[in-house]
């Protein structure tokens, strides 16, 4: 199991028998800084493992810049997978670097990042550059490095363009900071990357193609059944292995298309603003839980197994039954949508909550050229119209708009950096929510770990079929969100014995 590595308690023992070792488990936990280069680095960088008295260990990228050391061009540790910590943990700090990834500094500055989190920017700096070794514009700085980075060696961009995209208030300021980030200019940096990669950059006309990396490993089949299950006509579409989808960002839409490959996912952006690229990326993501420690998780949920009955269908010799590695917790792209998606799906089967969702999009969502004709309806048009589209019980309906004009009128705040005691209480305050649904959005917005579906029909079947009793659930924690998928697919997998097999159940499914 990978030691969990904090973000202020940094153990330099156990942090450089993981660079002695390469180990890119820890990618993303912390960086390896070296004084006497000046370069920081990711824990599986393939070069000479520097002496222990030449090398320091941060939680961040930004906490390394900020101590005046260069980004290494050869393992690039800004392009690590994110930290697992922002998840498991549910304090300001994680909540903070949630929302800085989603742009929330670009927009409005460090004041909307404090508002959203109900601190004072005095009192959120603080916080911040106790556990993170850096502010928030200093966080943010290295955000804007890393989209930098990305449009400068994968699209043909003006270097002025990509200083405006990344989110910089001058050229001046974005040529100064690749300099001190990558110790080069910004065109050596994109001559760099062609001489390695070969001049196939595309256009600079919003299309990019990037490998978001993630930990191996990863249950591909569990992952690809949920983005199949769950495609909206007129929003979504999954063909061969490939998902795309429409998606409204904070400047304009963009259509995004993914495919999971070995060790990354490939996604391909057709952005309408080049500011958006940032956000995008962050929420494809927590969309698809690519920043989860998966060998951590698994041995803990298979220690939390030890001692569970055999299933009736494995053979008497098999030491017990060993759960898929690598199970992925979807988060969301939007929070809103999440919301209205899922209780439009309550109590009804996934293929019929698609069918109703798609009226929906087609009858009040944004029509967009390109292959998905539409985005997601607005809260607010839902509020104005949805009882026009939406069909079925009326007391259903009312709690779907009621639900839309929360949003629409600013009493339903969604979004990551939100605790989830906050959220949840919120969301039990609407009509027609209940403990079942506001779990389930908790979960999936916050990319809370240890969410237990308990009260779930299709959860507490593979839970019997496990042997597993979920009022004795607590020796998963703080994993049990990853145990409800586990323990959905088991029961998916193995259907009522006489029944036929199905890849969707009836009620209180997954939505």
């Amino acid at each position: 199991m990978v030691d969990s590595v904090s973000a202020n308690d940094l153990d330099f023992e156990r942090c450089y028998r993981a660079v002695a070792t390469r180990d890119a488990r820890f990618d993303g936990h912390f960086v390896t800084a070296v004084r006497t280069t000046g370069i920081y680095c990711r824990p599986s960088c393939p070069a000479i493992t520097p002496k222990r008295t030449n090398v320091t260990f941060l939680p961040t990228a930004a906490a390394a810049q900020q101590h005046g050391f260069r980004a290494c061009r050869r393992c690039l540790p800004d392009a690590a997978p994110g930290s697992p910590l922002w998840n498991t943990r549910a304090d300001l700090a994680s909540r903070a670097m949630r929302l800085i990834g989603d742009g929330v500094i670009e927009r409005g500055g460090v004041p909307a990042l404090a508002d959203a989190l109900g601190y004072s920017q005095r009192q959120l700096t603080r916080v911040l550059t106790s556990e993170l070794g850096a502010g928030p514009l200093a966080l943010a700085r290295a955000h804007r490095a890393h989209t930098a980075r990305l449009l400068i060696q994968t699209t043909r961009l003006s270097m002025s363009d990509i200083a405006f995209a990344a989110g910089f208030a001058s050229i001046r300021q974005f040529n100064d900071t690749v300099r001190e980030v990558f110790a080069v200019s910004p065109t050596t940096l994109r001559e760099e990357s062609r001489r390695r990669n070969g001049d196939t950059l595309p256009a600079g006309n919003g299309l990019l193609t990037l490998r978001l990396p993630y930990r191996e490993p990863l249950d591909q089949s569990w992952l690809e059944w949920f983005l199949a299950s769950h495609t909206v006509p007129g929003l979504e579409l999954w063909e061969n292995g490939v998902y795309t989808r429409s998606l409204r960002t904070p400047h304009g839409h963009t259509t995004v298309r993914l495919s999971i490959q070995p060790g990354h996912v490939r996604a391909s952006l057709n952005l309408q603003d080049m500011r958006d690229l940032a956000p995008t990326v962050a929420r494809l993501r927590h969309f698809l839980d690519l920043d989860a420690d998966p060998v951590g998780i698994d041995e803990a949920l298979t220690a939390g197994m030890a001692g569970s009955p055999l299933h009736p269908h494995v053979s008497g010799d098999d030491p017990g039954i060993t759960l898929p590695p690598g199970i992925r917790v979807p988060g969301c792209l939007d929070g809103p949508e999440l919301l209205l998606r899922t209780m439009i799906g309550q109590q009804i089967s996934v293929a019929a909550a698609n069918t109703h969702t798609a009226r929906l999009v087609q009858g009040l969502g944004e029509a967009i050229a390109g292959p998905i004709p539409h985005l997601f309806p607005t809260a607010e048009a839902i509020a104005e119209r949805g009882s026009e589209v939406l069909t079925g019980p009326s007391r259903r309906v009312d709690a779907i708009v009621g639900a839309a004009k929360a949003l629409a009128g600013g009493d339903l705040v969604l979004h990551s950096g939100r605790t989830a005691g906050d959220l949840r209480r919120d969301l039990l305050a609407l009509d027609g929510v209940g403990p079942w649904t506001a779990d389930y959005v908790t979960m999936r917005l916050l990319a809370d770990p240890d969410v237990l579906l308990h009260s779930d029909l299709v959860v507490r079947r593979g839970a019997g079929l496990l042997g597993i009793d979920l009022a004795d659930a607590e020796r998963f924690s703080p994993w049990r969100s990853y145990l409800t998928m586990h323990l959905w697919k088991y029961a998916l997998a193995h259907p009522a014995e006489g029944g036929p097999k199905t890849s969707a159940p009836t009620r209180r499914t997954p939505q």
